[in-house]
């Protein structure tokens, strides 16, 4: 039992085939049992089970990766216990019970750690905004402080060019005046 590699480059997938030991890896092969994806999290495998277990109890050597799919799917365990039915130390009803309650058992924890990498998960992207956000606000804070800094500064400005104008108006009154009162200096000269 051992894996047949598939897939293009940096993203393979197997098939996992049951085939004499001296065939080429990706050669010729007996039964093809199921199939493993490691690119997706958590792996994905796909396995007929009655038959890999028929292989097993047939006496094909497992390679250790196929070996750790069969352990983790259960094959392994099913095989000692119906080996414990044959040695006559409990009889196949226990041989099912026990079987169920350690599926039962794995499926739960599988769940509770899939729950667990989803909570993570929403932490970090709430997290991740929150800091955005934090950001953000920052950013606005000092934008909001440039502008407040730019309206005063156009504010003096106004003011200045205010004043100037005001000064200037009072400099062109004040001139104004001034000649009226030259003619009438010349006015009165003109008189005598």
């Amino acid at each position: 039992m051992r894996l047949q590699r598939h897939g293009r480059k940096s993203y393979a997938y197997y098939h996992i085939v049951i085939a004499d030991s001296r065939a080429p890896r990706d050669g010729k092969f007996i039964e093809r049992v199921g199939s493993y994806n490691p690119n997706t999290n958590p792996a994905t495998v796909n396995l007929k089970f009655d038959r890999a277990l028929y292989w097993l109890q047939t006496g094909a050597q497992p390679t250790d990766t196929v070996r750790n799919i069969l352990s983790w799917e259960g094959v392994l365990m099913k095989n000692h216990l119906l080996g414990g039915v044959k040695k006559g130390a409990f009889d196949q009803a226990e041989a099912e019970k026990r079987f169920d309650a350690w599926k039962a058992e794995k499926n739960s924890n599988v769940e509770k750690t899939k729950e667990q990498l989803a909570a993570e998960k929403k932490a970090t992207v709430k997290a991740r905004l929150d800091a955005e956000a934090a950001v953000n606000k920052a950013k606005a804070a000092e934008i909001a402080k440039k502008k407040a800094v730019a309206i005063e500064q156009e504010v003096e400005a106004i003011a200045e060019e205010a004043k100037a104008e005001a000064t200037a108006e009072e400099a062109v009154t004040e001139t104004p005046a001034e000649v009226p009162a030259e003619e009438t200096t010349e006015n009165t000269e003109k008189a005598e």
